[in-house]
């Protein structure tokens, strides 16, 4: 590796352990045990003795006999302060320690006369060497880009950052603990599938060499859970990383993580009453019902108001999706100067999915529970008994994005091969986001599955409208990057 390196950087390198190495210091130790993270080190009394900490330096100021330390952490920043005649090798440390070093320290709390809570140092213990300096000293890194394609980074010197996934983590736990409590068994299912099913988008394709045949990575794991519903479990979840290869801007990205759960013997109306309780949950683990994205305060304060998809398209653009033909629907999408890719092309579903993007759900503010979706929107949905052209669904809009897609599952196989022929039929006729025919999924769901409801979350929209953050990217560690020239 050194030899591709250029020449200063390698000696750099050299030069950052040669001393310590001089001295007898192994850079890269084994192990330390602390006796306080660094958020709790800070709220020790004056005087405590034998305090043992470690992090990462992020400042370093080095006055006279005394230099002063920043350390971070997951836990918080604390600050280590080394003075000769108190610190053992005083002269070795001030001399060779660097921003993004790893230290341990052993020492005596106190006070500095400007009230910074610190740790007077005995003992300190080199943990590992930093090779390469860290971005600039005390702003972190700012460089967008780099921001994704070097997280590592992005995590050591942005405290936003690190407390923006440690809210992720928290999020999903909050979550996981809610649907257990509510009965839900979590589960998985296979990413690679010889199918692309379970929702209506374009898959990644890949060669099984083992095998011999091609497959795809999932778009969704709705057919295996409904396959469990199938074999007797009645309430299952997953927190499914799931694969769309699509078009990529700041709400969507090609691998994504979804939460899809699915309930035996209950229907869509149920799952709005549990995503009301679900906000309820989250607004207690963020100490608040008001939210700010984009500028626009939000209110996730319960019940949310519902919208009849036909009839506010209706009074958005005068046009009846129930009696419109599929020219009506393209003539309107041409009048309201919709960008749609492969207009004359696209099936009635993906007409109408535009359609409704447009003039209703980027409209939508606080949450809304959209119902009363057309058919052909949603081949996987159970029809309603009282309009054979609709289907039982919701969707959860937040902000313009949806958060909850929702509905009654449908049971009835000889139905739902049906609507894989239509799909299959606007796939043939140059759809090509419409769904592939699954005949296995058929022949499973034929020999009997109970009255359901089921529901997909992106989660990571989800902790994006929470966190305020509008790119995705922001909320997803390490974002798939197209490789540097």
């Amino acid at each position: 590796m050194a030899e591709n390196n250029p020449p200063s950087e390698a000696k750099m390198r050299r030069e950052r352990t040669a001393k310590l190495r001089e001295a007898g210091v192994n850079p890269f130790a084994d192990s330390f045990v602390s006796t306080h993270k660094l958020d709790a080190a800070r709220e020790l009394k004056d005087g405590t003795q034998k305090v043992a900490v470690a992090g990462r330096i992020l400042q370093l100021r080095l006055i006279g006999k005394l230099a002063f330390i920043k350390l971070s952490s997951l836990a918080g920043e604390y600050q280590i302060v080394i003075q000769d005649g108190k610190t053992e090798d005083f002269k070795l440390w001030s001399k060779n320690l660097d921003l993004g070093d790893f230290v341990g320290a052993l020492g005596e709390t106190f006070t500095t006369k400007h009230g910074e809570p610190s740790l007077l140092v005995e003992q300190l213990t080199i943990l590992t060497k930093s090779l390469s300096p860290l971005p600039e000293k005390f702003h972190g890194l700012s460089d967008i880009e780099k921001k994704y394609r070097e997280r590592h980074l992005d995590l050591a010197t942005n405290k936003e950052t690190r407390e923006r996934f440690l809210f992720r983590s928290q999020l999903v736990k909050t979550l996981r603990n809610f649907f257990e409590d509510e009965g839900f068994l979590e589960v998985e299912t296979p990413i690679l599938q010889s199918k692309p099913s379970g929702a209506v988008a374009t898959p990644f394709r890949t060669h099984h060499e083992a095998l011999d045949f091609e497959c795809v990575l999932r778009i969704a794991p709705e057919t295996y859970l409904k396959r469990c519903l199938v074999g007797g479990f009645e309430r299952v979840f997953e927190f499914a990383r799931c694969f769309r290869n699509e078009g990529i801007d700041p709400t969507h990205l090609q691998d994504f993580t979804m939460l899809e759960l699915y309930a035996a013997y209950e229907n869509y109306e149920f799952l709005m009453q549990l995503a009301e309780k679900m906000f309820g949950a989250i607004t207690k683990l963020l100490g608040k019902t008001e939210i700010e994205f984009g500028g626009q305060q939000i209110s996730l304060k319960t019940p949310f108001p519902k919208v009849d998809i036909v009839e506010a398209i209706s009074q958005e653009t005068g046009l009846d999706l129930e009696t419109a033909s599929d020219a009506d629907i393209r003539a309107k999408i041409k009048e309201l100067k919709i960008e749609v890719a492969n207009l004359p092309k696209l099936g009635r579903g993906n007409l109408i999915d535009a359609l409704y993007k447009k003039v209703l759900r980027e409209k939508i503010i606080n949450p809304t529970f959209v119902t009363g979706h057309p058919v052909e929107l949603s081949p996987l949905s159970r029809r309603n008994d009282q309009n054979l052209k609709r289907v039982d669904r919701f969707q959860l809009v937040i902000a313009g994005l949806e958060v909850i897609n929702a509905f009654s599952e449908l049971t009835d196989a000889d139905d739902q091969a049906e609507r894989f022929a239509n799909q299959q039929n606007a796939r043939d006729g140059g759809d090509q986001e419409a769904m592939e025919n699954d005949e296995e999924f058929v022949k499973a769901l034929s020999h009997g599955m109970p009255p359901a409801a089921g529901w997909g979350i992106g989660i990571d929209r989800l902790v994006a409208l929470l966190t305020n953050s509008e790119n995705l990217k922001d909320v997803v560690l390490f974002p798939l990057m197209k490789p540097e020239k």
